[in-house]
């Protein structure tokens, strides 16, 4: 089913998504890789603030190329998420809503999801080059020094993702294994 949300999302919105649908993205996300994660970890391990407010937020897990002439970002395709599993659950925690990534997930982000009400999303992998059609504007945040893995906010229009985990925890890898299963 397809669904159009706007980001920030909100617990009821993040709860009415189900594992398979296509959703558009409208409005704020962020991106943080694997460096911004330890270094958000290790700050609060310290007891320090993050950059950015956890609540109801959307983190695309992403390091684009850079941006072409009159762009406002180059190819902005989605990482392995695997790589963030160890940070995940402290960032849902917080208030974290949405992560959009690729691949499969711990069981231990899975649950974290479920205790939060969160879901996990899964953009197309091989297609940045399309899906930085749907940013309009990129602008670095956080961790500067990071380079392509500095902590941006990204404002994006009908940006597609399909929901991977929903706040249920039903999962598309697995449930898709199983419905095509030869026996």
């Amino acid at each position: 089913m397809d669904k159009y949300i706007k980001a920030p999302i909100s617990n009821e919105e993040a709860k009415s998504l189900r594992s398979g649908d296509y959703v558009y993205i409208t409005g704020k996300i962020y991106t943080a890789r694997d460096a911004a994660h330890k270094r958000m970890y290790e700050a609060l391990e310290r007891g320090e603030s993050l950059p950015i407010d956890m609540k109801n937020n959307i983190i695309y897990y992403m390091g684009p190329s850079p941006a072409r002439e009159g762009r406002a970002i180059g190819s902005a395709g989605p990482t392995t998420s695997s790589r963030m599993d160890k940070y995940a659950p402290s960032l849902l925690d917080l208030g974290l809503k949405g992560m959009i990534g690729k691949g499969k997930r711990l069981n231990t982000v899975k649950e974290a999801i479920v205790r939060n009400g969160a879901v996990y999303f899964a953009a197309v992998g091989g297609a940045g080059a399309l899906l930085s059609k749907c940013i309009i504007k990129s602008t670095v945040i956080a961790y500067e020094d990071l380079g392509t893995e500095a902590i941006r906010e990204l404002e994006v229009v009908d940006f597609p993702v399909i929901v991977v985990i929903d706040s249920e925890g039903n999962n598309l890898y697995e449930t898709a294994i199983e419905k095509y299963k030869v026996e």
